[in-house]
């Protein structure tokens, strides 16, 4: 597509402003005012709305194609939460508005609506306490490893390491150095799990936390969690739950009822806000009672009169970690979802996704290397190791094909651990039939990586944008197509 400037025609007029009402500036140097007009393209409404209409066309997004990100969670969201989210009484609430001390209407409703989701994410959680304020998943990662180091200095403690298995998502390791901590990789055993014996090896009393993804990035739940956590704590360690992959089991088991102590959220992902491009996130951080202490400032809690109010009285706290109270609006939409589905629809929302991405699966693992042979939860990973070894076609091939035929690409090489890997999250809002297609596509790639690799080696071919030198891309973002 051309640029909207090389359409501009000089006197062409989308629309009318008002004439200024407001003073010029005065006192402003005389080298920074505009010595002419703006040039801004000049076009009529009918080409600005075309323009950004094609434009928009271009975009793979959740509305309009399938989106099998694993660990992503790319599902359709109900846009009755966006109504919701929308709701002058939500959407216009000022954060500035003074707190009344008799629980004047003012903020009532707000700060009901993050009272109500932190005691429901308990529930579903199995945590005593939330705060709703991290603004994203690795922000909520790096708020529970703060509140772990806050935890052990009160102790006196004396820790410097936190474990992180190999199969964990690649911010835990991240979030844990930003703390302080150094990292101890822990590598999967042959099945796909933590290695519990050389975890044991690394598990002294210098160890401050054992940060688990729980199912695993391989799609795994960790079936030896309970005793892991006995092993932690029986060395004074805390047990950290990335909470990223959380519909894959809510409602069948909480993380806190398994040992785990803090944990963090992506209410971007499971509770409905379109997740991608940048956010918008909600990455609230749950604990166990022995950490409440070291909560965020400030937290809403609820007068004898039933009205509410922010709480800074938490002698240990860490402080803020976030201008005002989270992303509200992601929370707000989070809420609604949750009351919308229920105990039993939530439950339905794991059994769904967990099932999809077995059907995946179990349809592709005869064309497609499975590293490990066992059932998955929400997402499974298959590896294109085959196919390289075959005609040396490699998972970005495979990759770039899918685009041609409408379908946004899984993540690829993703776990490290696996070879060629393809990870694969169908989420619970996809029907049999966009599966069935997408399965397809699938057995069409593996069929040509034997009869006709070059074509996948070529691909995408129906984009405004083809192949890219992938290296000289990486280094140099303008740099000319294949």
């Amino acid at each position: 597509m051309e640029l909207i400037f090389k359409k501009s025609v000089s006197g062409r007029r989308c629309t009318k402003f008002s004439k200024s009402d407001v003073p010029s500036a005065q006192g402003i140097p005389h080298k920074y005012l505009r010595r002419g007009p703006c040039e801004l393209p000049e076009l009529s409404e009918l080409d600005v709305v075309r323009h950004f209409t094609n434009l928009s066309r271009l975009n793979f997004s959740v509305d309009t194609n399938f989106y099998p990100l694993g660990s992503c969670t790319m599902k359709y969201n109900p846009k009755f939460t966006e109504d919701i989210a929308s709701l002058e009484g939500f959407a216009a609430l000022h954060p500035l508005l003074p707190q009344l001390k008799n629980g004047g209407t003012l903020t009532q409703g707000a700060l009901e609506v993050l009272f109500n989701t932190e005691k429901l994410l308990c529930e579903i959680t199995g945590m005593d306490h939330f705060t709703m304020q991290p603004a994203a998943g690795a922000h909520g990662e790096l708020t529970g490893v703060m509140l772990i180091a806050a935890y052990h200095r009160a102790k006196n403690n004396k820790r410097k390491y936190i474990l992180v298995p190999d199969s964990a998502h690649g911010t835990n390791p991240a979030s844990a150095a930003i703390a302080g901590y150094e990292i101890i990789s822990i590598p999967s055993n042959e099945s796909g799990l933590m290695d519990i014996e050389h975890m044991k090896e690394k598990l002294t009393e210098e160890v401050a936390a054992i940060m688990m993804t729980c199912p695993n990035t391989l799609g795994l739940f960790e079936t030896e969690i309970e005793k892991i956590a006995e092993l932690a704590h029986s060395k004074g360690a805390l047990l950290y739950y990335d909470g990223a992959n959380l519909n894959a089991i809510m409602g069948k088991c909480r993380p806190g009822d398994l040992g785990f102590d803090v944990i963090h959220l992506n209410l971007h992902k499971t509770f409905a806000t379109p997740h991608g491009g940048g956010g918008p996130g909600a990455g609230p951080v749950g604990v166990k009672k022995e950490l409440a202490d070291f909560l965020p400032i400030s937290r809403v809690a609820r007068r004898n009169n039933g009205t509410f109010y922010l709480d800074y009285k938490t002698s240990g706290t860490i402080g803020y970690i976030a201008p005002f109270y989270g992303n509200f609006l992601v929370i707000l939409k989070a809420y609604a979802y949750i009351l919308l589905l229920g105990k039993e629809g939530l439950i339905k929302t794991s059994e769904h996704a967990v099932l999809n991405a077995n059907y995946i699966l179990a349809r592709l693992k005869g064309r497609y290397e499975a590293p490990v042979d066992k059932k998955c939860m929400h997402e499974c990973v298959l590896s294109a190791s085959g196919q390289v070894k075959n005609n040396n076609v490699h998972a970005l091939d495979i990759a770039k094909f899918l685009i041609d035929r409408g379908i946004h690409p899984p993540t690829i090489y993703f776990p490290l651990i696996v070879k060629e890997a393809l990870m694969i999250e169908p989420t619970e809002t996809e029907s049999k039939e966009t599966l069935d297609y997408f399965i397809d596509c699938m057995i069409e790639a593996d069929r040509l990586s034997k009869e006709n690799p070059d074509a996948l080696k070529a691909a995408p071919k129906t984009m405004p944008i083809t192949r890219l030198d992938e290296t000289k891309a990486a280094r140099d973002a303008n740099c000319a197509l294949l």
